[in-house]
């Protein structure tokens, strides 16, 4: 395990050792930023249950248990543990594939996958093997999450006028939703206006100003005053009052759908650990102290377990209700307890009041949700800029999700890793290199065509592990490089860039030399490494060689290849 701040090795239940250490001027602002992010939270997990299509109070049992077990379990001081959306979203689309119905079965399900994903986590932790999230890059999380985004405004937009739709997957609900336009309710529509133009006007004007929980508070204002439901106005319905009920999921509806909670527990695992461990990286990096990667994938399992077995839905880390966190003076995991307590003491005394809350005002609360948390515009365009390869493989996971849903946007997400993967392991680059003009640097002659080539010797760098899946790649290139410079008397092949050989790669490595040899050209490596060295050794490459070919850098083997060259001309001259 990592060290935490101080030195000593972090517990199982790292709340322990910070109530150990825990200041008294810290219970100001881990008070404050308890109470000011259950402020936060409490009006977005609402709009988190409605995109999971479960009760509304579930949302805050998951936002409460997320909380409190993070707080207990968890090593970031700063992290804000509950639903989000692109949880939500999964949650939805599991509910979907499995074309579940009914309140109580809906909720029953997504606790069940709730459950499986903190089973999985646990899982992870116990063999170590959270690296298994990095199989979702970076650019297919940004295009699936906004595709998923895409899906999810979809499906709120009848919410905002009052109608409904039909349709195998986003495109067709939105056409259909187009085709109601002209049924449309104009009480519903003005409330939907109204709010859409709050929630995102606040994010301009007033960024700092909670839109969700000022659009919560209005609504239910403006449904009371105005009696917006005997107008026609469509509200979510009774919220009842108290505290969640330890209650284990239907397990043989998880069977019979055993399949689709199997994949909905990877996607959530995978989407919420690169979510939370980046996260916490953050903190600890900014506050100065450590975190313990492995103990992270125990908190996310506890959080979890805990939100399944209380009826609630997936939990991950919020980065906006973390921020809000840190800047609100959170120095402990008692923030994050008191957020959930915050939360519990709301489902105790005010839960009814949201009884009254419009739809359209809870369509809208979603919309924003997603937009600003899931449509990560300015991430697409860098991808774009930086590297066009990523952002047209995010453009095809977003299509996927909107094509195929976000289930399978997921299995088309890591299936595209996994060609990308194994894309850039089979092709490692092999440039050219040439010698910048008066030194005796080597650069790659595509980036500077201006440098030296040196005569008769060429220079090739490799770039990657040399192994089974890129043995005949270094061949091939070498083949290639005598091929098409026929006098050729040397190549030196630079393995600055070879951290690992296996028995394939040794083997291949020793026909190399092989075919160098055969074609009259003399071989020598430069610097390599200790640890690929002792395998080309154990291969016998080496001795094949000549402990004489390997050099330390580029410029002694090309010189000592040149002077090879010379004296084969030498040999070869008559008048010698």
């Amino acid at each position: 395990m990592t060290a935490t701040a101080g030195g000593h090795r972090p517990s199982r239940i790292p709340i322990i050792g910070q109530l150990r250490s825990y200041r008294r001027g810290w219970l100001r602002g881990d008070l404050i930023a308890g109470v000011t992010v259950a402020a936060l939270i409490v009006p977005k997990n609402l709009g988190y249950a409605g995109i999971a299509g479960v009760p509304l109070q579930n949302g805050l049992y998951a936002a409460a248990a997320g909380a409190i077990l993070y707080a207990i379990f968890g090593t970031s001081r700063q992290i804000s543990m509950g639903p989000s959306s692109g949880l939500a979203a999964v949650a939805a689309s599991a509910v979907l594939a499995a074309a579940i119905i009914g309140e109580q079965d809906v909720a029953s399900f997504v606790a069940g996958i709730t459950l499986a994903s903190g089973i999985l986590f646990l899982l992870l932790a116990v063999f170590r093997m959270g690296w298994i999230a990095q199989f979702l890059s970076r650019a297919v999380v940004t295009g699936f999450l906004f595709g998923a985004a895409i899906d999810v405004v979809i499906g709120e937009l009848p919410k905002l006028t009052g109608t409904e739709t039909e349709g195998a997957n986003p495109l067709q609900e939105l056409w259909s939703w187009f085709g109601t336009l002209g049924a449309t309710h104009q009480a519903t529509v003005l409330v939907g206006a109204v709010s859409l133009v709050v929630v995102f006007g606040l994010r301009v004007v007033a960024p700092r100003v909670p839109g969700a929980l000022v659009l919560v508070v209005g609504g239910l204002l403006a449904s009371a005053l105005l009696d917006l439901s005997a107008k026609g106005v469509a509200v979510v319905g009774d919220v009842p009052r108290g505290l969640p009920a330890l209650q284990v999921p239907d397990m043989e509806l998880m069977w019979e759908h055993a399949g689709t909670v199997a994949l909905a527990a990877v996607a959530l695992v995978m989407i919420g650990f690169s979510q939370t461990a980046g996260d916490a990286r953050t903190f600890a990096a900014k506050h100065r102290y450590q975190i313990d990667i492995n103990q992270e994938s125990v908190a996310q399992s506890m959080a979890n377990i805990g939100s399944g077995l209380f009826q609630g839905m997936p939990v991950s880390t919020s980065l906006s209700a973390s921020s809000l966190n840190d800047r609100s003076g959170a120095k402990t995991g008692v923030a994050s307890l008191t957020s959930g307590v915050t939360v519990l003491l709301t489902l105790l005394v005010l839960a009814p009041l949201f009884s009254d809350l419009p739809k359209a005002v809870l369509g809208a609360l979603i919309i924003e949700a997603v937009v600003s948390g899931m449509m990560d515009l300015p991430e697409m365009r860098r991808l774009f800029r930086v590297k066009k390869v990523d952002f047209w493989i995010a453009i095809i996971a977003l299509l996927g999700t909107l094509v195929f849903g976000v289930l399978a946007g997921v299995i088309i997400g890591i299936g595209l890793s996994l060609v990308w993967l194994v894309a850039v392991a089979t092709h490692p680059e092999m440039p050219a290199l040439g010698r910048e003009r008066g030194t005796q640097v080597f650069r790659e002659v595509a980036d500077h065509p201006d440098d030296e080539i040196v005569a008769d010797v060429a220079v090739v760098r490799f770039d990657g592990g040399l192994f089974f899946a890129t043995a005949d790649a270094l061949e091939d290139r070498l083949r290639e490089v005598i091929q098409a410079n026929p006098g050729l008397t040397g190549i030196v092949l630079d393995c600055g860039g070879i951290n690992f050989i296996d028995s394939q790669g040794a083997a291949s490595m020793a026909d190399v030399v092989a075919l160098a040899r055969d074609a009259g050209v003399q071989l020598r490596l430069t610097r390599l490494k200790p640890g690929p060295r002792t395998v080309l050794d154990r291969e016998g490459v080496i001795d094949i060689l000549g402990k004489d070919h390997i050099h330390g850098n580029i410029h002694r083997a090309v010189e000592a290849g040149q002077r090879d060259a010379a004296s084969r001309r030498d040999d070869t001259d008559p008048a010698g």
